[in-house]
Protein backbone atom coordinates (compact mmCIF):
# COMPACT_ATOMS: atom_id res chain seq x y z
CA UNK A 1 0.00 0.00 0.00
CA UNK A 2 1.16 3.47 -0.86
CA UNK A 3 0.04 6.58 1.02
CA UNK A 4 -0.21 9.66 -1.19
CA UNK A 5 -1.67 13.15 -0.87
CA UNK A 6 -4.73 11.77 -2.70
CA UNK A 7 -5.37 8.66 -0.65
CA UNK A 8 -4.05 5.16 -0.20
CA UNK A 9 -3.40 3.03 -3.28
CA UNK A 10 -2.27 -0.54 -3.83
CA UNK A 11 0.75 -0.87 -6.12
CA UNK A 12 0.00 -3.82 -8.41
CA UNK A 13 2.94 -3.51 -10.81
CA UNK A 14 6.01 -1.28 -10.79
CA UNK A 15 7.88 -2.03 -14.01
CA UNK A 16 11.40 -0.57 -14.05
CA UNK A 17 10.75 1.18 -10.70
CA UNK A 18 8.48 3.69 -12.38
CA UNK A 19 6.49 4.83 -9.35
CA UNK A 20 7.78 8.16 -8.01
CA UNK A 21 5.59 9.56 -5.25
CA UNK A 22 6.32 13.24 -5.96
CA UNK A 23 5.54 12.86 -9.67
CA UNK A 24 2.28 11.08 -8.88
CA UNK A 25 1.20 13.70 -6.34
CA UNK A 26 1.95 16.52 -8.80
CA UNK A 27 0.16 14.91 -11.78
CA UNK A 28 -2.88 13.37 -10.07
CA UNK A 29 -6.13 15.34 -10.25
CA UNK A 30 -9.55 14.62 -8.72
CA UNK A 31 -10.78 13.41 -12.12
CA UNK A 32 -8.99 10.10 -11.47
CA UNK A 33 -11.00 9.47 -8.26
CA UNK A 34 -13.62 7.66 -10.33
CA UNK A 35 -11.18 5.02 -11.66
CA UNK A 36 -10.37 1.79 -9.83
CA UNK A 37 -7.09 1.27 -11.74
CA UNK A 38 -4.59 3.92 -12.80
CA UNK A 39 -1.69 3.31 -15.15
CA UNK A 40 1.23 5.71 -14.96
CA UNK A 41 3.85 5.67 -17.71
CA UNK A 42 6.72 7.93 -18.62
CA UNK A 43 6.87 9.38 -22.12
CA UNK A 44 9.62 11.86 -22.99
CA UNK A 45 10.42 12.14 -19.28
CA UNK A 46 6.87 13.13 -18.31
CA UNK A 47 4.39 11.06 -16.31
CA UNK A 48 1.14 10.23 -18.10
CA UNK A 49 -1.84 8.84 -16.19
CA UNK A 50 -4.69 6.79 -17.64
CA UNK A 51 -7.68 5.50 -15.69
CA UNK A 52 -9.51 2.20 -16.04
CA UNK A 53 -12.56 0.78 -14.25
CA UNK A 54 -13.49 -2.77 -13.32
CA UNK A 55 -15.33 -3.27 -16.60
CA UNK A 56 -12.35 -2.37 -18.84
CA UNK A 57 -9.20 -3.10 -16.81
CA UNK A 58 -8.44 -6.05 -19.09
CA UNK A 59 -7.54 -3.44 -21.74
CA UNK A 60 -4.47 -2.30 -19.78
CA UNK A 61 -2.06 -4.59 -21.69
CA UNK A 62 -3.44 -3.22 -24.99
CA UNK A 63 -2.97 0.35 -23.76
CA UNK A 64 0.62 -0.38 -22.75
CA UNK A 65 1.39 -2.02 -26.11
CA UNK A 66 -0.34 0.56 -28.31
CA UNK A 67 0.01 3.88 -26.50
CA UNK A 68 3.29 3.63 -24.63
CA UNK A 69 6.87 3.63 -25.83
CA UNK A 70 8.38 0.15 -26.07
CA UNK A 71 9.92 -0.97 -22.78
CA UNK A 72 8.94 2.27 -21.03
CA UNK A 73 8.76 2.48 -17.26
CA UNK A 74 5.19 2.14 -15.99
CA UNK A 75 3.13 1.20 -12.97
CA UNK A 76 -0.38 0.06 -12.22
CA UNK A 77 -2.09 1.10 -9.00
CA UNK A 78 -5.47 0.17 -7.59
CA UNK A 79 -7.76 2.61 -5.83
CA UNK A 80 -9.87 0.67 -3.34
CA UNK A 81 -11.90 3.78 -2.45
CA UNK A 82 -13.45 4.63 -5.82
CA UNK A 83 -15.94 7.46 -5.37
CA UNK A 84 -18.09 7.23 -8.53
CA UNK A 85 -18.07 3.53 -9.36
CA UNK A 86 -21.45 2.07 -10.29
CA UNK A 87 -23.26 0.52 -7.38
CA UNK A 88 -25.34 -2.54 -8.20
CA UNK A 89 -27.49 -2.02 -5.09
CA UNK A 90 -28.92 1.30 -6.26
CA UNK A 91 -32.70 1.67 -6.33
CA UNK A 92 -34.01 3.02 -9.61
Amino acid sequence: MIETEHGVFELLKNYRDAFVLDDFNNRYIDYFDKYKYIVGDYSAGLLRLKGFNSDNYELIPDYLAESCAPNCAYYIIKNNQVKNEKNNDEVE
